[in-house]
């Protein structure tokens, strides 16, 4: 083998072995842009099942069941992506007497990417009159979230989703 053969083997290793390198330090940077909307595509079709648009996006719902009239209002106005924050959740009967002393779970996540949310978000402290913190909010993407809360109090149980479109 001649020396120019040598050359051009070595140099087609090495240009191989930098690609390799590259991809390997660059796709945990570059790979979440590059891969979700491929893995949205394969998910979801080329168009998705909801119009954001057609969301009851109101921060005031009657829970499933009518037993409770539920409203929040986020520490962050408007909510950012990113940033973990707390809300403030207003509890009422169906007739507009505020909940003392209810049980409430929190959960959610991204229905069209079907993964929850990022941190376990908890009821912290029943503040009285109807309100309780909600701590470890956090939204790490654009898009449509659900929050879904489920409510217990004087034997009763309901639950109620909001529907947040942040943008990003």
């Amino acid at each position: 083998m001649n020396s120019q053969n040598k050359t051009i083997i070595v140099t087609a290793v090495v240009t191989a072995a930098l690609v390799l390198v590259g991809l390997f330090v660059l796709m945990p940077i570059l790979g979440p842009s590059l891969m979700h909307p491929i893995m949205v595509e394969q998910m979801h079709g080329s168009g998705s099942s909801v119009s954001t648009s057609d969301l009851n996006t109101d921060t005031t719902r009657t829970t499933n069941n009518g037993a409770f009239v539920i409203s929040f209002k986020s520490q962050l106005d408007p909510i950012a992506i990113g940033s973990m924050h707390s809300w403030i959740l207003h509890v009422e009967t169906a007739d507009g007497q505020p909940v003392e002393g209810a049980t409430i779970s929190v959960g959610g996540g991204m229905p069209e990417h079907g993964h929850g949310l990022p941190t376990s978000p908890q009821v912290t402290q029943d503040m009285g009159d109807g309100d309780y913190l909600v701590e470890g909010l956090r939204f790490q993407m654009g898009g449509w979230w659900e929050v879904k809360f489920n409510i217990s109090a004087d034997g009763v149980e309901d639950n109620v989703t909001f529907n947040i479109i942040l943008g990003g």
